[in-house]
């Protein structure tokens, strides 16, 4: 057996997560900047999110230290030039984006040579499509810089047990990794954790989790009649496609799971799902298009934790529905609010028994406690997108313990096993996920501008989809030994 596929169990992969730093008691090298001495971003990945976070991660850096934007690459020049005017813009950080044309490179080798223009040290901010992350942070690993990576982490059990194997890596270098599971770093939602984990509800019995939505970003995508190229087209739309994202069930998705299990304080064991593909077009300048993608358009997953709970988790991308945004705890002496309706601000509030006030102002009888607002409402509990960068930044400065992996490959198996539970129509465990043979992506490291992509079309434009029942083992006809 392969060192990547040597078979590693929940227990081990989460082991520490939920409780004590998975780095205490180990003596961590001099890997960190001074107060004063300046801290290098290279972007990795030039789209709105990648973006999103430089922004983060300069608005807080006064506090902090100097930083600034040094370096950047993207394999569409298009993305690299939008996001480097968009911050040059910016009236208050254009005097931290210090990215000249020799230091913008465009092409999958791109990533490289922006962190061979940093020093050990600074800070590789990881937003592609999650496909690239485990090739990303070897490299960065390598170059002994710090990491920011988006979720989801992965989309398969080779890319997670990879992640691990460089991340002792990184922890023995001292390195800080920070991933983009913000709603970890919320106020309200932390408020509400430590409340819950005193008793006020009681035990946890029951989680719930929605988000239903329109077609949103690249969920749905029409045949490629582009004239670009297979894997740039996927590239471009890669929440329509598994081996980029884990689609749009990960990408979208794995926030609202995360929130159940940082409530629950455990991932769960295992899950089982439906999902389907009821009426799957895309419109595009005025023409209703047929979805070859690979999503389903809804979800409905059971997950199931080691003491018998429960957690429900719904997904949709369905123009025309009732649309939900929001996450729920329930126990033996009461209920809670865990968000009310996206990211920010949570508005995270608990009740002393089973019936929840959808409204967040209101003041009904059996509310226990809510998140203080402030006048008229006005949210405190501040952008857990600042904050996530406020944490990485002082542990960098500071030389603290910080890293988030074991954590966010940890929601990243999860997430991805009630994805394939869906696409099977199999219960899938939580190991079984993480031990998957099959990688989609098994040629990753070695795609160029001209590489032809993991998953290719049929004559007639359509892409392998999942088929429920009838492949048991994986999630689309891919890789070796397909079998029903």
């Amino acid at each position: 057996m392969p060192e990547s596929a040597k078979l590693i169990t929940r227990r081990s992969a989460v082991k520490g997560v939920a409780g004590a730093s998975v780095l205490a008691g180990i003596s961590i090298p001099n890997v960190h900047a001074q107060a004063n001495e300046e801290v290098k971003l290279a972007l990795i990945g030039c789209g709105g999110r990648g973006t999103g976070a430089v922004k983060n991660a300069l608005s807080v850096s006064g506090t902090l230290g100097p930083v600034k934007l040094y370096a950047m690459a993207d394999v569409f020049d298009e993305n690299l030039t939008r996001s480097h005017e968009v911050l040059m813009k910016d009236p208050v950080l254009s005097e931290h984006i210090d990215v000249p044309q020799e230091r913008q490179f465009i092409g999958f080798d791109g990533y490289r040579k922006a962190m061979d223009a940093m020093n050990p040290g600074d800070i590789a901010i990881l937003t592609t499509p999650c496909a690239f992350r485990w090739p990303m942070f070897e490299y960065a690993v390598d170059r002994g810089l710090h990491v920011f990576m988006e979720k989801p982490v992965t989309a398969d059990g080779f890319a997670s047990r990879k992640i691990l194997q460089i991340n002792e890596k990184a922890k023995a270098k001292g390195l800080k990794v920070g991933i983009g599971l913000m709603c970890r770093h919320c106020k309200s939602r932390n408020e509400l954790k430590k409340r819950i984990d005193d008793g006020e509800i009681g035990d946890i019995t029951f989680l719930r989790a929605y988000r239903m939505q329109g077609a949103i970003a690249s969920c749905f995508t029409p045949k490629n009649d582009t004239g670009m190229s297979e894997l740039m087209y996927q590239i471009k739309n890669f929440h329509s496609f598994l081996w980029l994202s884990g689609g749009s069930f990960s990408d979208f998705n794995i926030h609202g799971i995360d929130e159940m299990c940082m409530i629950k304080n455990a991932f769960p064991i295992e899950a089982k799902a439906v999902g389907g593909r009821h009426y799957k077009t895309v419109e595009r300048n005025g023409e209703h298009l047929e979805a070859v993608d690979q999503n389903f358009d809804s979800y409905g997953v059971e997950y199931s934790f080691a003491d018998g709970a429960k957690a429900i988790f719904e997904g949709r991308n369905m123009p025309g529905c009732n649309q939900e945004f929001s996450a729920y705890a329930h126990g033996t002496k009461g209920s809670a609010v865990i968000s009310s309706a996206g990211h920010v601000p949570a508005r995270s509030r608990l009740y002393k028994d089973q019936n929840i006030d959808s409204n967040w102002r209101g003041k009904s009888d059996n509310l226990l406690w809510a998140f203080p607002t402030g006048p008229r409402g006005v949210s405190l509990e501040g952008s857990p997108y600042d904050i996530e960068w406020e944490v990485l930044l002082e542990a960098i400065r500071e030389n603290k313990e910080h890293n988030e992996v074991e954590r966010g490959i940890a929601a990243s198996v999860t997430t991805s096993m009630g994805r394939m539970a869906a696409h099977t129509g199999q219960v899938i465990t939580y190991d079984q996920m993480l031990n998957q043979p099959n990688p989609m992506s098994p040629e990753i490291k070695e795609l160029t501008l001209g590489s032809k992509s993991p998953l290719m079309p049929n004559a007639e434009g359509h892409y392998p989809k999942p088929e429920p029942g009838v492949l048991k083992d994986r999630e689309y006809a891919y890789g070796d030994n397909l079998k029903a």
